[in-house]
């Protein structure tokens, strides 16, 4: 699903080439890269075996997302992938430990934090435009994709629902805002064993929930903040919202799952909210990967790092076992700080060679 954002935007960036297109199903495979004028398509193989790619994109289902990667790093390549990084953190450290064996990156979304919402923010809290950040509280709730998306099964296994799918948007968002996380408390739900899809050729089809679809939870960074955090797929009621309270005001953070606005301040003794100006790209899915290969040129580090995302995989791990042990678990902080983008930042303008 999310596939054709990547193609299509990483086809327009003048700083990336997409050589090749694999999937298990080799003809959807051949006609993405006819759609996208792509010169090669196949199997994993034979897009590993083409000596020009130095990226590999895994866009693949939570599951498959270690042994594919694994493959990529042990074929030479760098590998940027979707969230979560792996399934579980021991798979994740060592996907990192065999890439920095190799002198490989791993990158891995969402990317969206570097988007002109987000990093306004980010740019409005070290101005201290609400002083001394003490506390945010963040929410997405609705009632679950199996609505819209034609497969949803996956998206209530093993490395999805609503905290492994969803959650990684606020988190990165919160740590981007307000650093690592250092320790964890939560409470989670599983309303109802199975679900219904809703459209296209499998609608009507029932299957079974895995993993919790309601989560709460307590998230303290080591920098001093706290937050509360909901996660759910069980709301009628849809919600998405970052709100990030100082000692001189509060900010209205932008939907993290998002690349824009808007993005409002509202001071101790204002009647209402006001916007503040939103600077920087909104160019979409992909923006991860343009810095990464940006960096990997100039000898940089990139944004959207593993570290980052084996730090968000490890919160999120911690909530589900402090759930299940009914105590607060510790997490590690030791991601490096995230530099934000320039205002100026321009994925469309070519600084490669």
């Amino acid at each position: 699903m999310i596939s054709s954002h990547y193609l299509r935007h990483l086809s327009d960036f003048p700083d990336t080439r997409v050589l090749g297109v694999a999937d298990l199903d080799t003809g959807r495979a051949a006609a993405a890269a006819r759609e996208y004028d792509v010169p090669v398509s196949g199997d994993v193989d034979t897009v590993l075996a083409f000596p020009e790619v130095e990226i590999v994109v895994n866009l693949t289902v939570p599951a498959a997302h270690a042994s594919v990667a694994m493959a990529a790093v042990r074929a030479g390549k760098h590998v940027y992938g979707e969230k979560p990084l792996t399934l579980d953190l021991a798979e994740g450290e060592k996907l990192l430990a065999e890439a920095d064996a190799r002198g490989l990156r791993v990158g891995n979304a969402p990317d969206t934090f570097l988007g002109a919402g987000i990093q306004s923010a980010v740019r409005a809290l070290r101005a201290g435009v609400i002083g001394t950040p003490i506390a945010a509280t963040t929410m997405m709730q609705n009632l679950g994709p199996e609505s819209w998306h034609p497969s949803p099964e996956f998206l209530y296994q093993r490395g999805a629902g609503p905290l492994f799918d969803i959650g990684p948007y606020y988190l990165t968002a919160l740590v981007s805002l307000l650093g690592p996380a250092c320790q964890v408390a939560a409470t989670t739900r599983r309303t109802g064993t199975h679900r219904v899809i809703g459209s296209g050729p499998k609608a009507g089809t029932s299957f079974e929930v895995e993993v919790p679809t309601h989560v709460t939870a307590l998230i303290d960074f080591a920098e001093g903040p706290t937050a509360s955090s909901t996660f759910s797929f069980d709301s009628p009621l849809r919600r998405t919202m970052i709100e990030i309270t100082g000692t001189e005001g509060t900010l209205s953070v932008p939907d993290p799952n998002t690349f824009v606005g808007p993005l409002l301040v509202r001071g101790g003794r204002d009647d209402e909210w006001r916007e503040l100006p939103v600077e920087g790209t909104t160019a979409g899915r992909g923006l991860g990967v343009l810095d990464m290969a940006r960096s990997l040129r100039a000898g940089t580090p990139h944004r959207a790092s593993g570290a980052l995302a084996l730090h968000v995989l490890e919160t999120m791990t911690a909530i589900i076992e402090s759930a299940e042990r009914g105590e607060f678990l510790p997490v590690r902080g030791d991601v490096p700080p995230v530099d934000s983008l320039p205002e100026t930042w321009d994925p469309y303008a070519p600084t490669l060679v």
